[in-house]
């Protein structure tokens, strides 16, 4: 593209006259200016000694010109947080905006740059190491290209235009324009940027939580059944050391239920005394449903069982000394109680509370996750059990549950043994997870849950299950976590790898060597499916590597590319019992990659499973898919450093989510011929992996992602980008059929949270 460096002088002669676009602009919708930062001498340090609010300003000779422009940030180093902010100095005084950094990655803004600019100054939360790297380019468009990618970004990542057109978005924008006695512009970039923003907690609570609570009168008047909650709460001599202050405010929050029809069992422990007890009853009054329970017993678990035979709720759940529920907790669990008479579990979002009030971590849980809970107690605190359930779990699980001495170890047993009841006898109705801040953990009681703790609890879960008898669980990723090597069938199945493949002999090789030469389960064919390939040297090597690997085979595909019919060619021609669909810019970072998928893909209830994927500059490229992201889906954890934990530690748990990427995806031969293959008529390039993964949980198995398979993955590289207008128009004809398909599912993934963004893939809050 030729450079352009146009004075201010004269754009706005060109303005000046009828046409509002300079002859140059018409033949060329963009005019690139680069920016070099000159950082000024004396930056504000923030309180971090290593951060730095470093400021650069742009000289006067190389302002980008009014109206609408596209801002192009690149080579912000990791260490970069937040947003920058823009400051532009005009005659009328000073303009602010900010851009959210994209540390990695290039960060694109559409912005309009006001009239009579003098100045322009950038403002960054980064050391001047970060922004060493930094380049600054603007892109001045043309009105038409503007608003296009305006309506575009509106449809892709704003709720109120899904599924419109451009044509709907523009209209609308005007409408609204219109009825706010403002410009078009305004209202635009107000919508836009919504899409941009990131909220922190303190702010979703303010602005968000309270708008989504119904009226909680409103609520209880119009209960069908108003079910009696029981509130177990043991107390032991080590919770009455930390004074009595966290004991009331756990009072005072369930006395300030608006829902009436509770009572609270508070079991005390047989080494608190009298004197103790007394000091107890001095906050609860003689008439209250709250009571307190002498015990023989010490440890938590009979304390919590004791309190379960005193109560008479439908419902029991725990509260722990010093946590607190919200007001509208109960009553929003009685609404949930009559709205899915199914639900024999009920469980909900939590957050930690400190000790001046404010409320911070927050932890917005998926749906139901079974292979998530058998990594880690997700649930958590907040859950309740109808009691003829729970009363039916506990005396089959009298040796798991009864020498249970913390309380994250009793709550894991309960869910896991819950788990247990719900493949026999449950269904997907048998719980509700309501999306809703409910429970508030006390910083400084935290009860986390011990890893050894959590390893004899799965194992002896799985050893009761005849098909997991064999699994052997280990040391997981994070302290409380754990790890599952499942059996591999013996005799061990044939994998087949399908590598479509055009050409590009410089990424097939690496991927196909690489895979031959790390992966350490063998039992494998690599079908090479060539799309017409006609580079000597690429022809050439898949003829050497079939002859020197009996493993490999060479099919040609002489059709046009057709991303989905390659892969059906290929899984009609294979050999193996489980099908791998693998791009042809994959490598393995070490060679128990297989190994993993296999085992889980092996299990009779697993459909496809995924793995984890980098960029090759260590940066995560896939964390697993969630529905809904931008347009369709999209990649969780993008960008997310190597060592990243992920949101509430989910980049390093195995866990079951809705869809996973082909580039690395495996699943058994026979559940991939029952949903009738990638969908090869409607989705040739793009979404097929998502609509095979619907289709296969459709069918009723689980989708897995698995943090134990590792690859890199240099993304698209041989395909290319969508740039051109009939890749433009194929990648719109398949969006639209996976929203008609699709569109239900795609609004509301279980293994996400309605809470969480659809717009940026870091599980940052709407």
């Amino acid at each position: 593209m030729r450079q352009h460096i146009v004075s201010l002088k004269e754009m706005m002669a060109a303005i000046g006259r009828h046409s509002a676009v300079p002859s140059f602009w018409r033949r060329n919708p963009s005019v690139r200016v680069v920016d070099p930062p000159v950082f000024n001498s004396e930056p504000t340090v923030s309180s971090n000694a290593t951060v730095k609010a470093s400021t650069y300003c742009v000289s006067d000779g190389k302002k980008p010109l009014p109206g609408w422009n596209m801002l192009e940030l690149e080579g912000v180093g990791a260490e970069a947080r937040g947003a920058a902010t823009i400051i532009f100095y005009t005659r009328k005084g000073i303009i602010k905006t900010s851009v959210s950094l994209r540390p990695g990655k290039a960060t694109k803004r559409i912005l309009w740059v006001p009239f009579g600019v003098k100045k322009i100054a950038f403002s960054f939360l980064a050391s001047e190491a970060a922004l060493a790297q930094l380049k600054v380019e603007w892109v001045w468009l043309t009105p038409w290209f503007a608003q296009s990618r305006l309506a575009r970004r509106l449809i892709n990542n704003h709720g109120s235009y899904k599924g419109k057109s451009k044509r709907e978005v523009v209209r609308h924008l005007h409408i609204e324009s219109v009825a706010q006695g403002c410009s078009w512009r305004k209202v635009a970039l107000a919508q836009y940027n919504q899409t941009h923003a990131k909220r922190d907690y303190a702010l979703w609570i303010k602005t968000t939580e309270k708008t989504v609570v119904d009226d909680p009168q409103a609520i209880i008047e119009n209960l069908k059944m108003a079910p009696l909650f029981s509130i177990i709460m043991p107390v032991t001599l080590s919770d009455l050391e930390q004074g009595e202050a966290p004991f009331i405010a756990t009072i005072n929050s369930l006395k300030a239920q608006s829902y009436f029809f509770w009572e609270v069992f508070i079991v005390l422990s047989a080494d608190i005394n009298d004197t103790q007890r007394k000091a107890l009853e001095r906050y609860i009054p003689p008439t209250s449903r709250i009571n307190l329970v002498r015990s023989y017993h010490r440890t938590l678990a009979k304390l919590d069982h004791q309190g379960f035979i005193q109560a008479q709720g439908d419902g029991v759940m725990r509260i722990s000394w010093g946590d607190q529920l919200a007001e509208d907790a109960l009553c929003q669990l009685a609404k949930a109680w009559n709205d899915h008479p199914e639900a024999q579990l009920f469980y909900s979002d939590e957050d930690v509370l400190r000790a001046d009030g404010k409320r911070f971590k927050p932890n917005f849980k998926p749906g139901w996750n079974p292979d998530l809970l058998l990594s880690t107690n997700y649930i958590g605190r907040v859950a309740l059990y109808k009691r003829r359930l729970l009363w039916q779990l506990e005396s089959e699980q009298t040796d798991l549950l009864s020498n249970l001495t913390s309380r994250a170890a009793v709550d894991y047993a309960l869910a896991l043994t819950f788990m247990m009841w719900k493949v026999t006898h449950g269904n997907e109705k048998s719980v509700c997870h309501l999306p809703a801040m409910l429970y508030h953990r006390s910083e400084d009681f935290p009860h986390p849950l011990h890893q050894q703790d959590a390893i004899s609890l799965v194992s002896s879960v799985l050893k009761q299950q005849v098909a997991s008898a064999k699994a052997v669980v280990h040391p997981g990723l994070l302290e409380s976590s754990v790890r599952i090597e499942w059996p591999i069938p013996n005799p061990a199945p044939l994998v087949s790898l399908l590598v479509p493949t055009r050409n590009g002999v410089d990424i097939l090789r690496p991927c196909v060597d690489a895979i031959l030469e790390r992966t350490a389960y063998t039992h494998f064919e690599l079908l090479i499916l060539d799309n017409q390939s006609d580079c000597p040297e690429t022809m050439a090597y898949m003829d050497d590597v079939a002859k020197r690997d009996p493993r490999v085979r060479v099919l040609r595909w002489d059709h046009p590319f057709n991303y989905s019919a390659i892969n059906n060619f290929g899984a009609a021609h294979s050999h193996g019992s489980i099908i791998g669909l693998i791009n042809n810019d994959v490598e393995p970072v070490n060679e128990h990659w297989l190994t993993e998928m296999v085992s889980q893909a092996c299990r009779s209830e697993i459909g496809c499973v995924g793995a984890k994927l980098y960029y090759p500059n260590g940066m995560l490229q896939h964390g697993g898919v969630i529905l809904g992201l931008g347009d369709v889906a999209g990649h969780a954890h993008r960008f997310f450093p190597r060592e990243s934990d992920g949101y509430a530690g989910r980049l390093k748990l195995v866990q079951n989510l809705s869809a996973v990427t082909a580039a690395c995806l495996l699943l058994r031969k026979n559940v991939f011929n029952n949903v009738g293959g990638l969908n090869e008529k409607k989705l040739s390039v793009a979404y097929n992996d998502v609509d095979l993964c619907l289709k296969v949980r459709q069918a009723g198995y689980r989708n897995l992602w698995s943090p134990f398979a590792e690859l890199y993955h240099h993304e698209s590289i041989s395909r290319g980008a969508d740039d051109t207008p009939t890749k433009r128009a194929r990648w719109l004809s398949e969006v639209a059929y996976m929203r008609r398909t699709w569109g239900k599912h795609l609004d509301r993934d279980p293994a996400y949270n309605p809470n969480l963004t659809l717009v940026h893939e870091d599980f940052s809050l709407k």
